[in-house]
């Protein structure tokens, strides 16, 4: 590997949006560069600006030199470099990104898809429609949850609930009852609390999501609450998800173990790249459970394509409509899957558009 360079763009939303527990106006990507040959890896994590001063003042010298064909040597080696810079939080965003650049690199320079290079276990990747935010009216929420299901037919849908950290419960459950009716009876609902609940408050809501078929309840109670969640999980009758704040294969571990779970979500732009996520998922199948990837599709798309139990990745509005606009070669969820390496393009497939980017480019 000849040199690293990373980049950040702030894209800003198109009106403010909410989940339970945050409130949110743009979206920042860091987004890496690494060359060798005459080829480049494109990667990219969302989240601080500051991983991009970790992947200058940490990750670039790491990686520089280094073999390209040997990435778990490099994702280890930048592991061992933030021991003393909090690898937890935003170090990790910072290797994600390297890591996902690495394999795209590689995947290129031996000219093929990266899901050929990592192996396929299946062609199609399952997505459900993800956005629903506290801050959208009636009629915007009808609008997106319908764009999913009759526009692309996307069989399944997420909405945020749990506004003000669970202050608004009955508005939590007019806007679960509206999406019911907006999706029809046949699609699959999910909800997403974003650790806005308490554990008894949790178990409560959960009549409500059995009464308008909801089968996927994530983060009921806060992620870091392995024990709530396994209480609440023993006492709904939803899937109860969570992960995608899993920064070390040994988070993982400890979700499991905790029985917190029904299906792990794993964030490839957060807990190591594709080399801890495809780890992550045989530790879920190790457990009997399948993998869902949190966000970020299209940079999740060739490593869900290499496990046999994956579930679904989400198709988050936001990353969505960011990777459609600043990159070439996204994918098209028409059917409820997406079809990634079909096309034959190596790598990941994905260029950044360089001057649409450039307006919202930060350094």
């Amino acid at each position: 590997m000849e040199a690293v360079e990373t980049t950040v763009y702030t894209v800003p939303t198109k009106s403010p949006e909410a989940d339970g527990t945050l409130a949110w106006d743009a979206t920042t990507l860091v987004v890496v560069r690494v060359y060798a040959g005459d080829q480049a890896g494109l990667g990219w994590t969302y989240g601080s600006p500051a991983a991009a001063a970790v992947v200058r003042d940490h990750l670039a010298e790491v990686v520089t030199g280094r073999p390209v064909w040997d990435i778990p040597a490099a994702n280890e080696a930048m592991n061992r470099a933030v021991r003393n810079a909090a690898r937890p939080g935003i170090a990790g965003h910072a290797i994600s990104a390297m890591d996902i650049a690495l394999w795209d690199l590689k995947a290129r320079l031996l000219g093929l898809p990266l899901v050929r290079l990592l192996g396929a276990a299946r062609t199609d990747v399952p997505v459900y429609g993800s956005g629903g935010f506290t801050t959208y009216d009636e009629r915007r929420q009808d609008r997106q949850l319908r764009s999913w299901t009759e526009d692309q037919g996307i069989p399944r849908v997420k909405i945020k609930v749990g506004e003000s950290w669970g202050a608004a419960e009955e508005r939590d459950r007019e806007r679960i009852s509206r999406a019911r009716r907006s999706i029809g009876d046949a699609a699959e609902l999910y909800v997403d609390a974003n650790g806005g609940y308490t554990r008894k408050q949790a178990v409560r809501m959960s009549r409500h999501l059995d009464a308008e078929h909801v089968t996927w309840f994530e983060e009921p109670v806060s992620s870091d609450d392995l024990t709530g969640l396994a209480q609440v999980r023993a006492a709904v009758q939803p899937d109860v998800t969570a992960g995608e704040y899993g920064y070390t294969l040994l988070s993982f571990h400890h979700l499991l173990a905790a029985d917190a779970v029904d299906c792990p979500q794993a964030d490839v732009t957060r807990c190591g790249g594709i080399t801890v996520w495809l780890r992550v998922a045989a530790l879920a199948e190790a457990h009997g459970l399948q993998i869902s990837g949190h966000c970020a599709p299209h940079l999740h798309a060739h490593a869900a394509a290499a496990v046999p139990n994956l579930r679904h990745l989400e198709w988050f509005h936001d990353h969505v409509r960011i990777e459609n606009q600043l990159f070439t070669g996204t994918l098209d969820p028409a059917g409820g899957s997406i079809r990634p390496g079909a096309d034959g393009a190596p790598g990941h497939g994905l260029a950044l558009r360089e001057k649409t980017a450039e307006p919202y480019r930060e350094s």
